[in-house]
């Protein structure tokens, strides 16, 4: 990619950018949420145009006016925010615009035997004849990979591809990578996580504000380099107290809840969360992690048990009512969720909480704005304003637009969902730094996150969840990193 420029109103995504991958290597590519990293992949798979700049495949000047000739020209990629149909089943989504040897006729079951021959060749277990709405986020994306693999892809571009994979299943995922770079392919590795990058590419390019601040070989980059690269500073260490003693606040007793498969995904699960404390939850994404918080959440039926808050039952309540007792929710799909996409930044912010802005029985737009505006100081959310409709946004801003959101509503009770996922180091930070001042104000948080370093970091106890159930809980300050991971796949003991 050479000299590539994209504008959008009141935003320069990509400034002047040249970027390159070879064949048979891995390119990690680095920046904060907005650096414009995604913008640039668009471009190169063909969602989006360039308005200055040109794009070079194997040497030839190629014009890339959609996916279908990005495609064509070996390129593929694996979105953030996954390109697939809830509806269809995962054969269905693979074979998705790609054409078939007997065109118009489809060999649905010749289909399904390839797929699942590939997915046992690159170790991603998943069953081609689920539908997509019946799989968590960690096996809708290997869906992505698998679409990609499909089409013999030569140059594979990942979007935040371990957002939701633990770490067995991140080490499966570089084993792939490693792979498919020795088979020749070309890699573009876009992650928020350093140490991912400098555990897996070759080189690493950051970008900053639509700019290429620098590439850099992996034995000559290290973490701090990296991180002043990134933002234009060092980030402070967290500061964490230990839990004093408190009482219960929030139990779940034998909770069982039905999954999307026909089968419950939750049985019989136990446990409590003190004032004050960090309960964390792991596990491989598919053990009954979505349909719990779901559940609690207000969003999923619970077939049996009872959940309680502060001494009262509320296990059939909805969400709208557990709003008005306290208890908040950031959400896993944060997209489908979490945001009404076509509403601008500042209604989106004040969900859940317009009573707080009506006058005279009308909404208070200007008071809404302004609330708006603070927020989006505070949490770095980068939007032109607050009337910019939110799907305009990065991913990672959407992220922290429903982070401040929730945060700033003073819960009682925080249930978060892989809270961080997407977002760059520096707002990573930051929203560890406010789950921990809620912590200290005494808020109960459910912490349930793909990412077990963040468990251990923030945490004062770690529950593992397999197959539906806790297989057991653990002290942070005990826990042992390999230890969890094995039980997250079902072996090992607590």
């Amino acid at each position: 990619m050479s000299h590539v420029t994209k504008r959008f109103p009141g935003v320069v995504a990509n400034d002047q950018v040249d970027f390159d991958v070879m064949a048979g290597e891995i390119h990690g590519l680095l920046g904060e949420n907005g650096a414009g990293k995604t913008t640039l992949m668009n471009i190169l798979s063909g969602l989006s145009r360039p308005d200055v700049g040109d794009i070079y495949v194997k040497g030839q000047k190629v014009s890339l006016k959609s996916p279908k000739d990005a495609i064509e020209e070996g390129i593929f990629m694996v979105h953030q925010h996954f390109m697939l149909i809830p509806n269809l089943t995962v054969a269905e989504n693979v074979i998705l615009g790609a054409r078939q040897p007997r065109e118009p006729l489809l060999d649905i079951e010749k289909v399904e035997k390839k797929i699942s021959v590939l997915a046992n060749s690159y170790g991603l277990e998943i069953n081609p004849r689920a539908r997509l709405w019946q799989l968590s986020a960690g096996e809708r994306q290997k869906v992505e990979i698998l679409k990609a693999l499909y089409r013999s892809a030569d140059i594979l571009i990942l979007d935040e591809p371990t957002s939701n994979l633990s770490p067995v299943e991140l080490k499966t995922l570089s084993q792939m990578l490693v792979r498919m770079k020795g088979e020749g392919k070309g890699i573009i590795f876009i992650t928020h996580k350093i140490y991912e990058a400098l555990e897996l590419a070759d080189r690493v390019t950051v970008l900053r504000r639509g700019k290429v601040i620098g590439t850099l070989r992996r034995d000559e980059a290290e973490q701090k380099e990296l991180v002043k690269m990134m933002i234009g500073h060092e980030v402070p260490e967290l500061y964490r107290r230990e839990l004093s003693r408190a009482a219960s606040c929030f139990q779940v007793r034998d909770l069982v809840v039905g999954g999307d498969m026909g089968v419950d995904a939750v049985r019989g699960v136990d446990f409590e969360i003190c004032s004050g404390e960090i309960f964390g939850i792991a596990g491989v994404a598919g053990n009954g992690q979505s349909e719990l918080v779901e559940a609690i959440a207000g969003l999923r039926k619970v077939v049996k048990g009872r959940i309680a808050f502060e001494g009262k039952d509320i296990t059939h309540y909805t969400p709208d009512r557990l709003y008005a007792i306290g208890l908040y929710h950031i959400p896993e799909k944060r997209v489908e969720t979490g945001i009404a996409p076509d509403a601008n930044v500042a209604e989106n912010l004040a969900l859940g909480n317009h009573s707080s802005y009506v006058r005279n029985f009308l909404l208070d737009y200007k008071a809404m704005a302004n609330g708006a505006r603070e927020l989006i100081k505070s949490y770095g959310v980068m939007t032109p304003s607050e009337s910019s409709t939110v799907n305009t946004l990065s991913g990672g801003n959407i992220q922290k637009l429903i982070v401040a959101r929730c945060i700033s509503m003073s819960p009682k009770l925080l249930i978060a969902s892989n809270p961080t996922a997407g977002l760059d180091v520096s707002a990573t930070h930051f929203v560890h730094e406010k789950l921990l001042e809620l912590r200290d104000k005494r808020t109960g948080i459910l912490l349930v996150s793909s990412d077990l370093d963040e468990l251990l970091m923030l945490c004062d106890r770690i529950a593992v969840m397999y197959r539906g159930r806790i297989a057991g809980v653990v002290k942070s300050a005990e826990a042992v990193k390999e230890e969890i991971g094995e039980m997250m796949m079902g072996s090992g003991g607590l």
